[in-house]
């Protein structure tokens, strides 16, 4: 028997960047896997267990900041 991950919207901050690992239908919309803020996804999403947290970024790329603008 195959141990259930669920989660629910509440675990992620509302800006994180999450991915979505399958598709996922709503009655307006349908979400193609792929990376996605979590607050713009539904939270029957999370709900079914379609939704990861993406591991954090290490090396340069976590220390580039955004350019200045101006």
């Amino acid at each position: 028997m195959a141990i259930e991950s669920r989660r629910w919207k509440g675990l992620f901050v509302p800006s994180e960047i999450v991915e979505l690992k399958q598709m996922c239908f709503t009655s307006g919309k349908v979400f193609q896997p792929g990376k996605y803020i979590a607050g713009e996804l539904p939270d029957i999403a999370f709900e079914m267990g379609l939704v990861e947290a993406l591991p954090p970024v290490k090396g340069k790329n976590a220390q580039i900041e955004p350019p200045l603008e101006g």
